[in-house]
């Protein structure tokens, strides 16, 4: 919302500056996203002047050489490309040193051989229109030398509004200059429409019917003016729409918009002779309908939406843009005036349907009042009356009437008190919300008070009074309070707990943390040869790249390896804890399930002296990290063969954790590596922490008052029998005494140990925790682990020899 100081002085005047008022507006709630200069700057060098002679410049047919009194001793001589300037004329001149809109700075220049002192300003090149065909032609009147500001709007200082949803009673120049007074306490001058020159009663000429019904359109109004002149609006007019943003068309088009800016309720004119029948209906579309919009585009509409029809169809899209058919002209002598209520939520999703917003959009699917139509009406009277020379009709058609009656709130004074820390005397509250027009009489323990109808859906109980009241007092004075119950506290949940610990346990690690977008795009999907069974589309994308949920973190993780890679980064260690999206059978919301995902490229070990060759990431690696996590979380976990479609063949693995599968871990397939321009090995692996069980408690175990016995084993096996195997078969067999087990090295000799087969040499610990293990205690063991091995796997302990 952009609100021109220029306007708004006209109802409410603070005495502050733009800074100072967008200081004092934000400090009470209404955001204000920066503070612009609209139209020109060096004010002094911008003044009336009077064409005392004009003659053609003697080396070009189309340019002017003119005479111009500017107040000074002598007149100004300026060189002038318009058609229309003639002597007799009152301008508008731009002395040296004048400071266009752009910033361009005038200076005094020569044009084929002729001196120019100055310019004569056409509308465009103040800021005030978009004309550029001619100089403006000032009314008699103001002497030459007289400050053109003092005639003419040509700067203005404007403020930049983001205006919050509950509040499109901002969204209106009259809407500031209330919130303004009430910050300020400065005078608020009386609303714009408190004279209405239209009457009530039935309206000859002209019908409307609402078969969409009063959920679709609350109300409906619309008046008829006659002998309407279009023609080009006044220079004030075109002013202010420019200042706020919009472009000057024709008087009648810049009234639908004037009245919408000032009061926040979007208008519509239609040319009455092109309405067929004379006759609205407004109605739901029927499917596959379609309707010329003002863009001159054809939008096809679904029975969600509402239309404006006449005898012919559709002439309007109801809250969102109107018809190309009825659209004023030049020759329009008959305009119906339409102000209407629609459903906010439905305008909201025809506008996100249709890809289609508009400046009435915008404020119709905040949900405006029925009590506004009329307002604008009584405005739009006025001014068309004033600007066009049109007769009004009388008669208003009136379908559906004003809302209803706000509730009164009971507003306790201790209530108050205890939610803001503070106490605020009913007086100063009473004051507070008067200013917000909200009606308030004593009660036996605060107030009764009502709120305006635009405030109707905004304020519904006494929490919502108690924040006027607050904001407008001043947040910045609230003292800094404990609540009230100070044994409510927060807490984890422990599936939070665990994705707290195992990000505290990574970052342990060496890796960095990321926080990557939850939508992807199909590329991304295609790179990785995954399948899209499972993707959720997005009905209203950002864009095509971001088109889906995601349903893998691994693209994000690409995607930030890739920047930092660009960016001469060598050694990558990522990793992300966030949710993925899957889509579930019956069409409902999307399953989220919460992942961590880690990545590793480049060297994870530096070279040395005695190592010149640096390790670099590869599955044992990556391996490494993950079981880091796992083992620290006293979860048990195991690799099986296998991995998905991205991954290396032969260096991935699918992850069990407590026998149910969760994830896959392994190095990046080249090919998918070189499509995020990733040279070198990348390591990945990715957990769904929803399949991993919450840790148990830590129990203590006392591991010093009876010492561990060593012993290592040389295990031959098949070629085909993984080292997870014999791991899983000694420690079954070994229990209770073996503490441990671990695979130090392997060793292959066909000669010795037979074709396809291998040796593992396993390094065991076994302890007691009461007593010291005798050789016979692990003698006993160890004979146990042999059998076990050679019933279960084929293989046998290999002796020293």
């Amino acid at each position: 919302m952009r609100v021109p100081l220029e306007w708004l002085r006209e109802y409410c005047d603070p005495g502050l500056d733009a800074n100072q008022l967008a200081e004092r507006l934000a400090l009470t709630g209404t955001e204000v996203e920066r503070v612009e200069h609209h139209g020109v700057q060096a004010l002094e060098h911008f003044v009336v002047g009077h064409v005392l002679e004009r003659r053609k410049h003697p080396d070009a047919d189309r340019l002017s050489v003119c005479m111009v009194d500017v107040g000074g001793s002598t007149p100004s001589q300026i060189v002038c490309g318009a058609p229309n300037v003639q002597a007799g004329q009152t301008v508008a001149v731009a002395r040296p040193g004048a400071i266009m809109p752009g910033g361009t700075k005038l200076q005094k220049a020569k044009l084929r051989g002729e001196t120019s002192d100055g310019m004569i300003l056409a509308e465009d090149e103040v800021g005030i229109g978009t004309d550029h065909d001619g100089i403006m032609v000032l009314p008699e009147g103001p002497s030459p030398g007289t400050p053109l500001d003092t005639v003419l709007p040509i700067a203005t200082d404007v403020l930049v509004l983001e205006i919050t949803p509950n509040r499109p009673d901002c969204l209106g120049i009259y809407g500031i200059a209330r919130e303004v007074h009430a910050a300020t306490g400065a005078p608020l001058g009386p609303p714009p429409w408190d004279t209405d020159p239209g009457t009530p009663g039935d309206l000859e000429g002209a019908d409307a019917i609402n078969e969409a019904g009063p959920e679709l359109c609350p109300r409906f109004t619309a008046r008829i003016f006659e002998d309407v002149e279009i023609k080009a609006s006044p220079m004030w007019l075109k002013a202010r729409l420019m200042a706020a943003g919009q472009r000057p068309i024709s008087n009648v088009v810049d009234i639908t918009n004037y009245v919408m800016l000032l009061t926040g309720q979007p208008t519509h004119a239609y040319d009455l002779e092109r309405v067929a029948g004379r006759r609205l209906t407004l109605r739901r579309a029927t499917p596959g309908e379609s309707v010329q919009t003002l863009d001159d585009q054809t939008r096809t509409l679904d029975p969600e939406m509402v239309v404006i029809d006449d005898a012919e169809g559709p002439t309007g899209i109801a809250g969102v843009m109107g018809g190309a058919r009825s659209e004023v002209a030049e020759d329009t002598r008959q305009i119906l005036f339409e102000a209407a209520t629609w459903n906010g939520p439905n305008v909201h999703r025809t506008s996100l349907q249709l890809g289609l917003r508009s400046e009435a959009s915008a404020r119709f699917e905040k949900q405006l009042q029925p009590e506004q139509a009329l307002w604008a009406q009584a405005v739009a009277a006025q001014l068309m009356t004033d600007l066009c020379g049109a007769t009004l009709r009388p008669g208003t058609i009136d379908v559906g009437g004003p809302g209803p009656q706000p509730p009164t709130i009971t507003l306790r004074q201790a209530r108050m008190t205890s939610l803001l820390g503070m106490e605020i005397a009913p007086e100063r509250a009473t004051e507070i919300l008067r200013a917000l027009d909200f009606e308030t009489a004593p009660a036996r323990d605060g107030l009764q008070v009502t709120p305006p109808v635009f405030r109707r859906a905004d304020i519904s109980r006494e929490a919502d009074v108690i924040e006027e009241v607050a904001r407008l007092y001043g947040l910045e004075q609230l003292p800094a309070t404990l609540p009230a119950r100070r044994s409510v506290f927060g807490s984890l949940t422990p599936r939070q707990q665990l994705a707290r610990r195992v990000s505290d346990l990574l970052a342990a690690q060496g890796l960095h943390e990321i926080v990557g977008w939850s939508f992807t795009g199909p590329d991304a999907l295609n790179a990785l040869r995954l399948t899209s069974d499972q993707v959720v589309r997005l009905a209203n994308p950002l864009s095509g790249d971001l088109a889906q949920m995601r349903t893998t973190l691994l693209s994000s993780l690409l995607d930030t390896a890739r920047l930092n890679r660009a960016r001469g980064a060598q050694t990558l260690r990522l990793f992300e804890v966030g949710a993925v999206y899957l889509k579930t059978s019956d069409g409902e919301l999307p399953e989220e399930p919460q992942h961590v995902a880690g990545l590793l490229s480049g060297p994870v070990r530096p070279a040395t002296w005695r190592d010149p060759s640096p390790r670099t990431a590869d599955f044992f690696a990556i391996k490494g990290v993950l079981g880091g996590v796992l083992d620290s979380l006293g979860i048990p976990w195991a690799l099986q063969p296998g991995g998905e479609a991205f991954l290396h063949p032969g260096r991935a693995a699918r992850i069990e954790v407590d026998g149910t599968e969760a994830g896959w871990l392994g190095e990046l397939h080249p090919s998918v590596a070189a499509d995020w321009e990733l040279p070198g090995e990348v390591a990945l692996f990715e957990l769904n922490l929803d399949a991993v069980p919450i840790p148990p408690t830590a129990i203590y175990a006392d591991l010093t008052s009876f010492p561990d016995v060593r012993e290592d084993l040389a295990v031959v096996v098949e070629e085909a029998v993984t080292a997870a195997q014999v791991l899983d078969t000694l420690t079954r067999a070994g229990r209770p005494l073996l503490s441990s087990a671990e695979v130090f090295d392997v060793y292959r000799d066909p000669a010795r140990l037979g074709e396809g087969r291998k040796s593992l040499a396993v390094r065991l610990a076994f302890r007691a925790s009461d007593r010291t293990l005798t050789d016979q205690d692990v003698a006993h063991q160890r004979q146990k682990i042999a059998q076990a091995l050679e019933e279960k796997l084929g293989g046998r302990i290999r002796d020293s020899g």
